[in-house]
């Protein structure tokens, strides 16, 4: 009889989740008991990005021949889906018992459960076939990571932008100080002409820079993954056909040839940790933008970025069996589901909110949050179970970076919701996490940084 991978519920349950079940628990339940077998055996993880960037991730599971060696199949298979968007790669190294590095392999391949990762992560974001290497743990190769400088370059006169799936934001900054902002609802994932996207963010830089002297320099910043100012995977170009996405992976460098300054766009979770890291003047900043989904961004401790992909919306949090599945990669449990409006619009209807289909995404957001501001308990309870989750999640989060601060903004933190987060947040790791509490500080920018505060960081993106 196999012995069942078992989910540990927390001490504190989320109020409109009860069923929930935080990673960190489950984690380190396993490994606890795991040390107590005494019969613990390596398992290194390699995850392979462009380069020669290797990073490795070293655990411990039980050997194939003892009796819960089944349970370590669930265990490792979480702990790499989480990497694998935490960090990237397009080929992995398995180097443990071969039992893992088989149900791996037959996880993330083309018909497996996992084939949505194996096309993202392959064809998509890396233009690789994405390769699993079964081995024993010594012949994982050696790590080899880097970091570089982002940002923080602000003198002249520069405009930031910050693409959403529901909104598009735009800021006019001349020497660091914001001199014109702007907020404009738009719908780019439902329009399939790359045009529409192109006359959008064009109009917003020319209204930006109507506001300024001269123009120096562009930055801007957006859901999905950009290498060297070409998209690779957005969100916010689903609704492109594969036939003209070529036009919409040239985007940008169409609009730099056109504007004649710099340019330069990177994914929004890391402009995040930078205007985090820029504000508290600190490092080890990890970013959490809470909006049309979640986006995720890390500034190291030397203030640098690392080259990871930080798409913490397709990273596990929840590993109730029954927990939502996440509509584009078909999994359950992930960030995108606990971190975003679509957690609102998932969680309303427990607390007898009704929201009209016929309104705008974002209109159907700030419905709900003009139910949370006008003091409706049941709107509160939806932030105060988003705050319980961010709680457990840091924790996890915790087990994969370096942190000193967690920054979150993002509209679904506009308001008092940012509040009730941050409250019950503060309140799982004060009571399950006492010495995490002590390291780790969760911030929220003021009103007028949590909304354009992305767009202004994204202004000192370029180099002039």
């Amino acid at each position: 009889m196999k012995t069942p991978f078992k989910h540990i519920p927390p001490n504190i349950p989320p109020l409109l989740d009860p069923d929930f079940k935080p990673p960190i628990l489950t984690n380190h339940f396993f490994q606890e008991e795991l040390s107590k077998s005494q019969h613990a055996v390596p398992l290194v993880l390699g995850l392979e990005r462009l380069n020669g960037h290797l990073a490795r991730f070293e655990i411990q599971v039980y050997p194939d021949q003892h009796p819960n060696a089944n349970t370590n199949l669930e265990y490792v298979e979480r702990i790499l889906k989480f990497l694998l968007w935490q960090k990237g790669g397009w080929r992995v190294y398995v180097g443990g018992p071969s039992s893992i590095g088989e149900y791996i392999k037959n996880c993330y391949s083309p018909s497996g459960k996992r084939q949505f990762d194996y096309h993202f992560m392959g064809e998509d974001v890396y233009e690789k076939q994405f390769t699993v290497v079964v081995c024993d743990p010594e012949d994982v190769p050696t790590e080899s990571e880097s970091s570089k400088p982002l940002g923080r370059h602000l003198q002249g006169c520069r405009i930031g932008f910050d693409l959403g799936a529901s909104d598009r934001k735009v800021s006019a900054v001349i020497n660091g100080e914001a001199v014109f902002s702007e907020e404009v609802e738009w719908e780019p994932r439902t329009h399939s002409d790359p045009e529409y996207h192109y006359h959008e963010i064009m109009s917003a830089i020319q209204k930006a820079a109507q506001k300024m002297p001269a123009l120096d320099a562009v930055g801007g910043s957006a859901a999905g993954i950009y290498i060297n100012n070409r998209m690779r995977v957005a969100s916010l170009f689903r609704g492109i056909p594969k036939s003209d996405y070529h036009k919409a992976r040239n985007l940008f460098l169409r609009i730099q040839q056109e504007i004649g300054v710099p340019l330069e766009i990177v994914n929004d979770g890391d402009v995040t940790a930078l205007a985090g890291s820029m504000s508290l003047e600190d490092n080890a900043v990890l970013g959490i933008a809470m909006g049309s989904s979640e986006a995720g961004g890390y500034v190291n401790q030397e203030g640098n970025i690392t080259g990871w992909l930080n798409e913490l919306a397709f990273a596990p949090v929840d590993y109730n069996p029954n927990a939502p599945v996440d509509e584009w990669s078909g999994d359950r449990g992930v960030g995108s589901m606990y971190f975003s409006q679509e957690c609102i619009f998932r969680l309303a209807p427990f607390v007898d909110i009704k929201i009209p289909a016929e309104l705008s995404k974002a209109s159907q957001l700030e419905c709900v949050q003009d139910k949370l501001e006008s003091g409706h308990s049941g709107a509160q309870k939806i932030w105060q179970t988003i705050g319980t989750y961010l709680g457990y999640s840091i924790a996890h989060y915790s087990d994969f970076y370096k942190l000193k601060h967690v920054l979150i903004l993002g509209r679904c933190t506009s308001g008092v919701g940012g509040k009730y987060i941050i409250e019950n947040a503060n309140q799982v790791l004060d009571t399950e996490f006492p010495d995490l509490a002590k390291r780790i500080n969760i911030q929220l920018p003021d009103e007028k940084s949590r909304r354009v505060g992305q767009a202004i960081a994204a202004a000192s993106l370029p180099e002039l």
